[in-house]
């Protein structure tokens, strides 16, 4: 009879916990494309922007230090150092390395503000909302009782762990907000090195690419979420065409757990990947 068949509740369920999912991702891709400069209203770059001036005029202070350091481990000849195009080469590098310190907010607002247009335009079509499959719907509903009880269970247990998974990717999201803001300050410090040698002016190089890789995560991330979406969108796999219903029913649950816990995965190291895909 129709009134034992539970293939309704598990829809109901799995529909909620997709608009729990959906929201979550809704969120965590406005998060994603909000600057570090507005997030939570802007309170926490205002104090990163307080303390930033004590950074700068240390940053400066070591960028004569640093050009020192490097004059003297490179010249050989002191009066070939004094030439015209070499004096004009290290006033040049002296002047970049002092820009640098006090302009390096400035830069990296525009580099915020790039990125969050770029995943705007990743979020901005259909394919980061999750869906049940009609076909899948169908066979949820044709159901036995003792099927779809056994289904409805598994179908709760999942529910929590999907759940977990959400408010994990939030975390990682935050996190990554928490590590741009602490990251502001040492630009100052990083930079004033570009006034030193090669060796010295590494630790510039080492602080870009490690800033490159945090900004770029959101990015990695937010294509995560899209392929994962489209995963479990895309139902269920062809080799399942002669299994029965209650067999194709635990492999779509297994398969939509499995992927939405493989989407937590991919956003947790999302700055990993980024790292080694553009060798930063």
């Amino acid at each position: 009879m129709d009134v034992f068949k539970l293939g309704d509740k598990i829809l109901d369920l799995l529909e909620m916990v997709f608009g729990f999912w959906n929201n979550q991702i809704g969120m965590i891709f406005a998060l994603l494309g909000q600057s570090p400069t507005t997030f939570k209203g802007g309170g926490p770059w205002k104090v990163i922007m307080d303390i930033e001036p004590t950074f700068v005029a240390v940053g400066s202070s070591l960028v004569v230090l640093f050009f020192v350091i490097g004059f003297c481990s490179e010249s050989v000849d002191v009066k070939e150092e004094l030439r015209f195009e070499s004096i004009l080469r290290m006033l040049m590098r002296l002047g970049i390395a002092e820009w640098l310190v006090t302009k390096n907010v400035t830069i990296m607002r525009a580099f915020f503000t790039s990125v969050g247009r770029l995943v705007g335009l990743l979020s901005a079509g259909e394919s980061t909302t999750l869906t049940i499959n009609a076909e899948q719907a169908e066979i949820i509903k044709g159901l036995g009782f003792g099927e779809s009880l056994i289904m409805l269970i598994l179908a709760a247990l999942l529910s929590i762990i999907v759940i977990i998974c959400g408010f994990f990717m939030v975390y990682t999201v935050y996190f990554r907000f928490l590590k741009l803001l602490v990251l502001v300050p040492f630009g100052a410090l990083a930079f004033s090195t570009t006034g030193g040698n090669r060796m010295v002016s590494s630790t510039a190089v080492s602080y870009s690419k490690y800033f490159l890789s945090v900004l770029l995560e959101a990015v990695t991330m937010a294509l995560a979420i899209i392929v994962c979406n489209a995963f479990i969108n895309a139902g269920l796999p062809a080799f399942t065409g002669d299994y029965a219903d209650w067999a194709k029913t635990l492999i779509y649950l297994c398969d939509m757990t499995f992927t939405v816990a493989l989407t937590v995965g991919s956003v947790k190291g999302a700055q990993v990947l980024t790292s080694k895909a553009l060798g930063l």
